[in-house]
Order: C-alpha cells, then sequence, then structure tokens
C-alpha cells in the first residue's frame, strides 16, 4: 500500500507487477464493449468475408472466362465487329427517332395550348421577346429614318448637282 501511495504522489516508485495488472484489467473494464457492439463487430466480420470470397471468385471466374473464351471471341470477331456496328446503328437510329418524336409531340403540344390561350409555361417569357424584338425594331426603324434623312442631306452637300 505504501508503494501506491508513494506512486499517487509522484515520488517516482515504480508499481508492483500485482498493482499493473490490476490497473490494465481496470482499464479494460471500462473500454468493454456491449453486446450490441459485439454483435455488430461480428456481423461486419461475417459479411467482409463473404464479399471478400465473393470477390475472390468473381475475379477467378473473370480470368477463366477470359482464358477458355478469349480465342473463341478472336476467331470469330470477323463475324461480331460488323453485327455489332449494324446493331448499333439501328438502335442509335431507333432511339433518335423516339427522340424527335417525342420532341415534336411536346413542341405541338405547347403551341397548341399557346394559340389556344391556355398560357404554358414560358408562354411570358415569349411574349416578353417578342414585344422586345417589336420595340427593338421601331427603335430601329425610327433611327433609320433621322440617319437616313441625315445622310441624305449629307450627300447633297458633298454633290450638290446630285
Amino acid at each position: 500500500m505504501a508503494g501506491r501511495q508513494q506512486h499517487v504522489h509522484g515520488e517516482g516508485v515504480s508499481p508492483s507487477p500485482a498493482d499493473s495488472s490490476a490497473t490494465l484489467l481496470r482499464r479494460v473494464q471500462t473500454h468493454a464493449p456491449n453486446s450490441t457492439q459485439v454483435v455488430g463487430f461480428l456481423t461486419l466480420l461475417v459479411s467482409g468475408a463473404v464479399l471478400l470470397l465473393l470477390t475472390g471468385l468473381t475475379l477467378t471466374g473473370a480470368v477463366v472466362a477470359l482464358v477458355f473464351l478469349g480465342p473463341l471471341a478472336l476467331i470469330t470477331s470477323p463475324i461480331w465487329v460488323p453485327v455489332a456496328i449494324a446493331l448499333f446503328l439501328l438502335v442509335a437510329a431507333a432511339l433518335s427517332t423516339c427522340g424527335f418524336v417525342v420532341a415534336t409531340l411536346a413542341g405541338g403540344t405547347w403551341m397548341y395550348r399557346y394559340f389556344t390561350g391556355r398560357h404554358p409555361a414560358g408562354a411570358d417569357q415569349l411574349d416578353y421577346a417578342r414585344s422586345r424584338i417589336a420595340d427593338t425594331a421601331s427603335h430601329v426603324k425610327d433611327y433609320a429614318r433621322e440617319y437616313g434623312g441625315y445622310l441624305h442631306s449629307r450627300s447633297k452637300d458633298a454633290a450638290p448637282g446630285a
């Protein structure tokens, strides 16, 4: 007991081995996991092992398939490459056609709603743009009249006989 009191007071005396094992046991008991943590850790361990096993099987299967089917693919590639290109072009054309049809129907529906006065989304922006274009055209026309008259008078000054 005297050894423990001296160590607590910092006099530099090292504790006995029995004291250090008791301290270690106390530390372990304060940090001991509860049952939920143990079950979670075991679940993590089992699922990690299963996933590691499945990863190994997948990699092994891929390598074996590549070894056995690689030469077959190489021998038959003169047949598969044109077929793949034709299939790609066919699918791309079909998807493009479907996209154009959907876009046309959407645009036609929007225009029908706009012209029948049902006010579709974006109609305000279209009306605002139309009014801005009309205002700009009006201003350009007025400016052209003023500036055109100015140029006409300037041309008479430059060539009085004209």
